[in-house]
């Protein structure tokens, strides 16, 4: 459970779970991606999009205009639109013209996309369109270009009247899209809905989709909802020019509108708990009520704040508690102070570094002033009699690793009055460094982290995999591949856990139970059997039969460990596998990763626990495999599930005698 700030109420919150409680509509349970789970919401309910996607936002305007290419109409039979012209900033500008003529658009865009869209959005909202951008939030391009997860290029527009809503993972994402058109067209004020860049648009999840009766009831017909400005029959003006006796005047006539939209949104929130049993709120509070010390952020980052404050009062004793904010715009500003004014110190931590501002970067100057106003009773504030310490820092910029261990560094930063300002995840003087990194994976749980090259095939393989798990084997489910702007040739990281509840950690996986070594060079130059845990398994390419050369050809250093942690040693001329397979060269590099598939289904036991039978798991194979290669044809399907089925078949292993009698000769 999880409590919630309301008016001046804390009430409890169980955030988006609605399984095993009656309601409407439970959502259709599957495992996909948060780019996937925007597509499925706004391919239904929008009429189209105007979109030159960026990356991370690439593959939610892919989905889009792979719908369209497909004819796929939306929930109410109009064929959808897919406008791609020169730049964002035009795209936003389709967008506003989409609207202003009674459509509903959508759009999909991330870093500076966003920020060279921002003369246009500043118009969209006075022109009062209530339209929904989806965004995949990005670090912006400073000392070097990054691609991945940061919240300044969103704290860049924050200025430009829309309100904004970031989401923790996949199925917050997609039913905050649906949450945000509702309030956004209730209140004609345009919203961004926010999510992590590939940590969250590019992580496989166990997520439940709206069904499409949900969606046609919650946010209803277009034409019911919006008003075309061009009709020639209501003739308007819209972005006319104002001089200096009336542009006034319409600038501040817009806060009528701004003063609908927290309205809007609460209805909004409670009909979607209604309907569905998911609850969201302007923020989520979670182990707050008597908390001494608490960590506010936003993004996917606060999901492994959650499992790390369970850790730090069940283990070390410590009243500790975090606070999501969900809504950036309109600010929650009491909602906020009434779940940290009781607490003895909290820490606001922000995916973005703004140094010339002397007091705090954006979520921190909001917070800071919420407590002002709350001083002084000012703005609707109750008043209060003193405000918590606060202590700030940057963290998870540009998707590096927020873990475990550098929440509790923060949350000791608090208990030991240390620095007002710090950074986690990396060495420098301002950095906290960790004394612990717990591993914090529900029980049970297993892991696996794979070593591959872009172009193998792994990522993908990676994430049929966890659809199988989900949605063959019921498991809960999060696969999730480090990627790099790099091109395909450089080595690549992939990771997966599976478990029978939630995973709430976000963060490169260091325990883990399996390791595939695609890339067996990795043997050679790097630790990449580190974090395996005993008794666990390795999974490996080899062109030879015989295991002991393959034995033979592990590095002495690399063998220790094996002995020492009593690991099995598999492996399968996947090179081979692939090539007899199929005769395109783009394929057969390609295949190399699906036969770990194979191998997977031998060494885990899911399949044997449910009494499955090889016929009943390859059936759920093919449906998996059609999911991601179907669109490719019928013979990538089979190919690909021949390849499965070969490595499932000729996967061997390193007998224990050989491991042990290399320990034999060790000890001599």
């Amino acid at each position: 459970m999880a409590t919630t700030a309301v008016d001046n109420q804390i009430i409890d919150m169980p955030l988006g779970d609605a399984i095993g409680q009656e309601f409407e509509y439970p959502g259709i349970p599957t495992t996909c991606d948060g780019a996937e789970a925007i597509v499925w919401v706004e391919t239904r309910i929008s009429q189209g999009t105007g979109a030159y996607p960026i990356t991370s936002s690439t593959t939610m305007g892919g989905g889009f205009n792979q719908a369209v290419s497909n004819g796929v109409p939306n929930l109410w039979g109009d064929q959808l639109v897919f406008m791609e012209p020169e730049s964002e900033h035009s795209a936003a500008s389709f967008c506003e013209g989409f609207a202003l003529a009674g459509g509903r658009v959508t759009n999909f865009t991330s870093g500076q996309g966003l920020v060279l869209m921002k003369e246009v959005l500043y118009t969209i909202s006075g022109k009062r369109l209530p339209v929904v951008f989806n965004i995949g939030a990005r670090a912006l391009t400073s000392q070097s270009l990054n691609v991945h997860a940061g919240h300044d290029d969103v704290m860049s527009v924050a200025d430009c009247g829309w309100g904004i809503l970031f989401a923790r993972n996949a199925q917050e994402t997609c039913d905050l899209c649906l949450i945000a058109r509702r309030a956004a067209e209730a209140s004609k004020t345009p919203f961004l809905n926010v999510q992590d860049g590939f940590l969250t648009t590019h992580t496989i999840e166990t997520v439940r989709l709206p069904e499409p009766e949900l969606m046609k009831e919650y946010v209803g017909r277009p034409e019911e909802r919006l008003v075309n400005l061009m009709d020639p029959d209501s003739p308007l003006m819209s972005g006319v020019v104002q001089n200096q006796d009336s542009y006034m005047k319409g600038k501040i006539a817009q806060r009528w509108y701004y003063e609908q939209v927290a309205p809007a949104l609460r209805e909004a929130f409670d009909e979607f708990q209604r309907k569905t049993g998911r609850r969201y709120d302007f923020v989520g509070a979670y182990r707050c009520e008597d908390a001494d010390y608490i960590l506010v952020g936003m993004g996917c980052y606060m999901e492994t704040a959650q499992t790390t404050v369970d850790y730090l009062r069940e283990v070390k004793g410590i009243r500790a508690g975090c606070l999501t904010v969900y809504c950036f715009r309109p600010f929650p500003s009491r909602p906020i102070v009434d779940a940290l004014k009781h607490c003895r110190a909290f820490t606001v931590i922000e995916r973005m570094d703004d140094p010339l501002s002397t007091t705090g970067n954006h979520l921190t100057r909001e917070i800071k002033a919420a407590f002002c106003d709350a001083m002084t009773g000012q703005n609707g504030q109750e008043r209060i009699d003193r405000v918590p310490l606060i202590y700030q820092g940057s963290a998870g910029l540009g998707s590096r690793d927020v873990r475990p261990g550098d929440l509790c560094a923060i949350f000791d930063n608090m208990i030991h009055d240390g620095q007002d300002f710090f950074c986690v995840g990396i060495k420098h003087p301002l950095a906290l460094a960790p004394k612990e990194d717990p591993d914090l994976r529900p029980p049970g749980a297993f892991s696996m982290r794979g070593h591959s090259i872009g172009g193998f095939g792994s990522v993908t393989t990676n994430k049929v995999i966890a659809t199988i798990a989900g949605e063959v084997f019921g498991k809960d489910v999060q696969a999730y591949p480090k990627y790099g702007s790099e091109k395909k040739g450089l080595p690549t990281t992939y990771y997966l856990t599976i478990a029978d509840s939630h995973i709430y950690s976000h963060a490169e996986l260091e325990h883990v139970d399996l390791v595939v070594l695609n890339d067996t060079t990795a043997l050679l130059s790097g630790h990449p059997l580190k974090g395996l845990d005993p008794g666990g398994a390795i999974f490996m390419q080899s062109p030879f039969t015989d295991p002991n050369d393959v034995w033979s050809r592990i590095p002495p250093h690399q063998r220790e460990t094996i002995v020492r942690k009593g690991l099995r040693v598999c492996f399968a001329d996947m090179v081979r596998i692939a090539r007899e397979v199929t005769s395109v060269p783009d394929l057969q590099m390609r295949m190399q990763g699906i036969i770990l598939l194979g191998a997977f289904l031998r060494l885990t036991p899911y399949a044997r626990d449910l009494g499955m039978s090889d016929d009943e798991v390859f059936s759920g194979v093919e449906g998996a495999l059609r999911k991601y290669f179907g669109k490719r044809g019928e013979r990538v399907v089979q190919d690909n599930l021949t390849c499965v089925k070969r490595g499932y078949q000729e996967m061997q292993e390193v007998p224990a005698a050989i491991i042990q009698g290399n320990t034999t000769r060790a000890g001599r």
